[in-house]
């Protein structure tokens, strides 16, 4: 098996190995049904711990004013929205994500927040991306790329859009490195949390998949090779709650 979770054609889906296009449609079912208590979930799930997750990623970035920067599996828009308050009106923010649902859910809560100027939306696959070679300056994609079919392919995207001196930033679930931590989350992940989905999203098995998808997601070292492979230089990671959670973030020289 690849790092990216590619075996023979096959890909995952949670544990279950499927073909690569049945996935990408699977994991669109999944938004589609969560997309409605997405927001709330992400709250309850982590005790809003990752509101401080996406504000660490986003310091990360180091954003300038006069940036392009890309949201891509931008979801309901909470890291698009700090991005555009850095410098209001200063930085061209485009909100991407494969999933229509999220997209516009996202882009309704941007304009109840008033986060309206320099905000654009665009629907798109992050394994072919709809823009230039090296039109952006910076790309942040916070817990999505776990659920990218071929994540290799949509990092090599990200490399091809990015200008020279440009940087990514990427939040996602990985391993934890404390045993005693590692047994009560998978505790919580596969007894807690699909009940919880199932209790407030009305969805038990969208959750379980979640679970699943963080279990076969590459780990700390797996996903910085997978960046220095796609191009990007002094690639460094963050372990936050003990490997919950890594920040990885690297450069394109």
């Amino acid at each position: 098996m690849t790092t990216d979770g590619q075996d023979d054609g096959e890909s995952l889906f949670g544990y279950e190995r499927v073909a690569p296009g049945t996935k990408t449609a699977r994991v669109r079912r999944v938004f589609d049904a969560v997309s409605p208590r997405y927001d709330l979930m992400n709250d309850l799930m982590s005790a809003g711990l990752h509101r401080l997750w996406k504000r660490f990623a986003v310091d990360l970035l180091k954003l300038r004013p006069g940036h392009v920067v890309l949201d891509l599996a931008g979801g309901t828009g909470d890291i698009a929205r700090l991005l555009a308050r850095r410098f209001p009106g200063r930085n061209q923010v485009l909100v991407s994500d494969i999933n229509a649902q999220m997209l516009w859910r996202g882009r309704d809560r941007s304009l109840d927040a008033g986060v309206v100027e320099g905000v654009e939306y665009v629907q798109a696959n992050a394994e072919a991306l709809p823009f230039a070679s090296g039109s952006i300056d910076r790309v942040t994609m916070g817990f999505g790329l776990r659920n990218v079919t071929h994540k290799q392919a949509a990092l090599g995207e990200i490399a091809r859009v990015l200008r020279p001196g440009g940087r990514l930033v990427v939040l996602e679930f990985s391993a934890v490195k404390s045993p005693l931590l590692a047994r009560a989350y998978d505790a919580y992940s596969f007894q807690v949390l699909p009940r919880l989905g199932q209790l407030v999203a009305g969805d038990g098995d969208s959750y379980r998949y979640l679970a699943e998808s963080i279990r076969v997601h590459p780990d700390q070292e797996a996903l910085k090779f997978m960046m220095e492979r796609a191009g990007f230089e002094d690639v460094r990671y963050h372990n936050l709650l003990a490997g919950v959670v890594a920040v990885h973030a690297g450069w394109k020289f």
